[in-house]
């Protein structure tokens, strides 16, 4: 992979034409705010695309036979439990019947979410090709013919700029930048900054992320949040009564139930999460943590717990298909992470109407008001970290306060907004790509 990298870098002559953006400024989407336009692709004979309005009016006839649906391929890593990964889950969930979706994912061990993807309309495709996966996801576009090729990682989005502008494929490019750069390899870095101009559409996840690109690149970006089912994780409410009976038993009522739903990597700083539950389980024996996640950090993990003789206090589940309905019983969401984008579990539990208590990592402090709907920490810090978590769990009533506004302020994280949005994205790019 970093042979194909450096092949990009050695490349990079071809990387100094025009951006292919018309943005002006960064800019923050919310709720289809642009790009309103409906369009429609039209093939002509010579494989060139331009865009067909539809006709006005609702009487109006819909279909042509010249007119066919928009499709899209997502590029990803692999389709693992992961953020990202869950984002594109809820955008074809919430997409428009007349764009087709394809995911195109390159591990093969990653395919947790592949059901979920099909469930929801879409196809879900291995790039295959091993350590020479860029010829066959050269294949694998060429067959598919997208209109749109959205990637979500630097090295996929790197590859696909340079097929399209060696002319070995016919798409528009849109990325959405999921991370800080500064957390890639520092040649992923390179080759996405040298490639990235490619782009005709690109999204950053948080102002933070943001923040972190070259400043040519972040003045052409767009930051958006890509949502998550809200009206679905709001209705999922009704669980929380069995799920705390289950979880808890005749401790539902006198217990509070502190979650974390997040992966075992360093980024997510388990370790200071395993301090604070210690500290907070030294002030009070009435508090329950739960752990849902999976990784390489898992056994080490349940080891340290173990070897703490704390297994009754903090029961870690690893990775589970019913996340979001054990999430309902949360009385607190928190996360200890050093690194983050913008947090699709944290959004989730804004839906779910739970208070959030939190480091300041990344987007994090974009999403959270410090004393009304969370209470916000800072990275490392173990101790405030245990006394936010002891602090609302000696206030039922304000934990209740913030309960409220964090469900009042979900509507902003709506996958169904955040979908518009992108999908008028994908329209306007094709217009301008053809």
């Amino acid at each position: 992979m970093r042979g194909f990298i450096g092949s990009i870098i050695s490349y990079g002559t071809v990387f100094h034409g025009p951006l292919h953006t018309s943005y002006n400024r960064p800019r923050t989407l919310r709720s289809g705010s642009v790009f309103n336009r409906q369009y429609a692709t039209v093939r002509e004979p010579n494989g060139r695309r331009h865009m067909s309005h539809p006709p006005h009016g609702p009487n109006s006839p819909t279909s042509s036979p010249q007119i066919r649906p928009l499709h899209v391929v997502h590029l990803i890593k692999g389709l693992g439990p992961g953020g990202a990964e869950q984002l594109i889950v809820n955008q074809l969930q919430t997409g428009d019947p007349l764009i087709e979706y394809t995911v195109l994912r390159l591990l093969e061990h990653k395919r947790h979410l592949v059901e979920r993807v099909e469930a929801a309309g879409g196809s879900s495709l291995l790039i295959g090709g091993g350590r020479f996966w860029p010829f066959a996801l050269r294949k694998r576009l060429r067959n598919l013919s997208p209109d749109v090729v959205h990637a979500h990682s630097p090295i996929l989005a790197s590859a696909v700029r340079v097929l399209v502008r060696m002319g070995a494929l016919d798409t528009a490019v849109v990325t959405t930048e999921h991370n800080r750069w500064p957390r890639h390899h520092r040649l992923t870095r390179l080759a996405n900054k040298v490639t990235a101009p490619l782009d005709h559409g690109r999204i950053a996840v948080s102002k933070d992320v943001l923040d972190s690109m070259s400043p040519n690149l972040a003045f052409s970006t767009l930051v958006l949040d890509h949502g998550v089912p809200v009206a679905e994780l709001a209705a999922s409410r009704t669980a929380r009564p069995e799920f705390r009976a289950r979880l808890l038993g005749d401790r539902a009522d006198t217990t509070t139930l502190i979650g974390i739903v997040a992966n075992f990597r360093p980024e997510k700083a388990y370790d200071v999460f395993f301090a604070a539950a210690q500290h907070a389980l030294a002030e009070r024996t009435d508090l329950h943590f739960l752990v849902i996640g999976q990784g390489p950090g898992e056994d080490d993990f349940r080891s340290m717990v173990s070897s703490a003789g704390l297994d009754a206090h903090i029961e870690v589940l690893g990775y589970r298909d019913d996340a979001k309905e054990i999430m309902s019983a949360f009385d607190i969401f928190t996360l200890s992470s050093r690194h983050e984008g913008k947090p699709v579990s944290m959004m989730e539990a804004f839906a779910l109407g739970i208070p959030v208590v939190a480091t300041k990592a990344g987007g994090i402090p974009e999403a959270v008001t410090h004393g009304e709907d969370g209470l916000l920490v800072e990275l490392d810090d173990y101790r405030a970290l245990a006394d936010a978590w002891i602090a609302l769990a000696a206030d039922p009533e304000r934990r209740e306060q913030m309960s409220q506004a964090a469900a009042g302020n979900s509507s902003r994280f709506d996958a169904a907004s955040a979908t518009k949005s992108i999908e008028s994205l994908y329209r306007d790019c094709v217009e301008r790509a053809g």
